[in-house]
């Protein structure tokens, strides 16, 4: 972030997304990790009612934020390479504010209202989340009585912030392949394909995870799995995110040494 913002040659809208999709990583971790880690240390697992609903809330919405922000980038690939003379008038920096803006905003209602609607439902017997952090599909094992509702209402949150966003980023990817594959010379493919394969990586990492976890049917039998699986849209995709994003870039490693020395 700090190198985006005093080197002149990456302030452009690529590295604008990319400042945000930092940020929103540093916050992402930091509303599960340090809690796990706490509890690994202290080895006292317990968690307030009120410490958990906030968890997951920010979970929910910095998780929305991400599906959204992923697609945004996309477009952002997509106008540069399909429509390159169009590019500094359709993504000039009032432009980028308000995409960026709407993919902060845009999940939040709905992610606190589906925290309340969890919440408020009874809950009896074990009040032991066999999970790492507070999440819908653990939260749900411990409910009492009919949750059928719940469960479509996850499967329809699920397919709207996590679906969608990812439909969106398939069609920008199918247009920006078929651009691709119209050019000439195999060196101006090889340069288009490297600049979003970095942010293809990133989308199958994300996506394949939450994918399993949210929009899979509820089993008992493979608990450890989601727990693993959970561990790479927490903790580890976040983790690789600087390396893929950073130091695979030529540019990025450019401005780090000028900025070093």
């Amino acid at each position: 972030i700090l190198i985006t913002r005093v080197d002149a040659t990456l302030q452009t809208p690529m590295y604008f997304f990319l400042g945000n999709f930092s940020f929103l990583e540093i916050c992402y971790v930091s509303v599960t990790l340090p809690r796990m880690l706490m509890g690994l240390w202290t080895q006292r697992g317990t968690i307030s009612f009120f410490t958990c609903a906030t968890q997951m809330c920010f979970f929910l919405i910095l998780g929305a934020t991400e599906c959204f922000l992923l697609a945004v980038m996309a477009y952002d690939r997509c106008v540069a390479i399909c429509d390159p003379l169009h590019y500094p008038l359709l993504m000039r920096p009032q432009v980028c504010v308000g995409l960026v803006v709407a993919s902060w905003v845009s999940g939040a209602p709905v992610q606190i209202g589906q925290t309340c609607q969890i919440f408020s439902l009874p809950f009896c017997g074990s009040n032991t989340i066999n999970h790492f952090f507070c999440d819908i599909p653990p939260l749900l094992k411990l409910a009492c009585g009919d949750i059928f509702v719940n469960e479509m209402v996850v499967y329809i949150f699920g397919i709207l912030f996590v679906t969608v966003p990812f439909l969106l980023i398939l069609g920008f990817y199918i247009r920006i392949i078929s651009t691709v594959l119209k050019l000439p010379a195999n060196t101006g493919r090889t340069k288009a394909f490297s600049t979003c394969s970095s942010h293809i990586t990133i989308v199958l990492l994300f996506y394949g995870s939450a994918t399993v976890t949210y929009l899979k049917p509820k089993s008992d039998e493979h608990e450890g799995l989601d727990k693993l699986i959970s561990l790479f849209y927490t903790i580890l995709t976040p983790m690789l995110n600087p390396i893929i994003y950073s130091l695979r870039n030529k540019d990025v490693r450019k401005a780090m040494r000028k900025f070093l020395t």
